[in-house]
């Protein structure tokens, strides 16, 4: 668990950056884009060496996974949803998604957060492929004894979790990390969804994108989020 700001980059930051930003920067927290085949930038910073020596520097991390997008999305992705492959898929993906993060040192009981861009929320289809993907991908999670979060834009794919979520759907991810463009450095009163939902340290706000910043002579263009949510348990 952690509460605080918290910031993501494309590629994981090389140590001596990371180490630059402890202590000089706002951020206690960085997300790391573990897997996925959606995954859309290398890592080669990204081994386990170099997550116990960030961890063992006080950094707390948020695993993302990028997985299947939603068959109604526009652009070309490498893996798609599709009603027939929803369930199968959403079952090889949060297996391989806890296979990458212990790979990585991140043991049972983290939460691994299953990025889902923007998509046209009205087109029920799309929206019932896309939930059924992310119940099989929770249950595959908490079979393998990890926790399950959801990544999103409030709009259009965290806006459908919570939706369901409203809705009492069973096997939903227990955390949402919303994407809002607002710049509001909270997860409560920019929260666009029923109060009562993802309450109790279940929520993460990407409120800025976009933002060069440096921090103890290091330079990174990162997103800014406010959290107060599960991170990986590494050590």
């Amino acid at each position: 668990m952690f509460t605080g700001l918290a910031f993501d980059t494309c590629t994981a930051p090389p140590l001596a950056t990371m180490n630059a930003w402890r202590g000089t920067s706002p951020y206690g927290a960085a997300a790391v884009y573990v897997g996925g085949r959606n995954r859309g930038c290398a890592q080669p910073q990204l081994t386990a060496s170099w997550v116990r020596a960030v961890s063992a520097a006080g950094w707390k991390l948020i695993p993302l996974y990028v997985g299947a997008q939603p068959p109604c999305q526009t652009g070309s992705s490498p893996e798609r949803i599709t009603a027939a492959t929803a369930s199968a898929l959403g079952a090889s993906d949060g297996a391989d998604a806890v296979a990458k993060a212990s790979a990585l040192g991140m043991r049972a009981g983290s939460a691994l957060y299953l990025d889902v861009e923007a998509y046209n929320t009205a087109d029920t289809a799309c929206a019932d492929a896309v939930l059924t993907y992310t119940q099989a991908f929770t249950r595959a999670v908490r079979a393998r004894s990890y926790r399950s979060g959801f990544y999103g834009f409030a709009s259009s794919s965290a806006a459908g979790i919570a939706k369901a979520a409203a809705q009492g759907a069973p096997d939903l991810p227990e955390a949402l990390w919303y994407a809002k463009y607002d710049g509001a450095a909270d997860t409560s009163g920019s929260f666009p969804y029923a109060a009562g939902l993802f309450s109790g340290h279940r929520r993460g706000h990407q409120y800025q994108v976009n933002q060069r910043e440096t921090y103890g002579g290091a330079g990174v263009t990162v997103d800014r989020s406010a959290w107060d949510a599960p991170v990986a348990v590494v050590g």
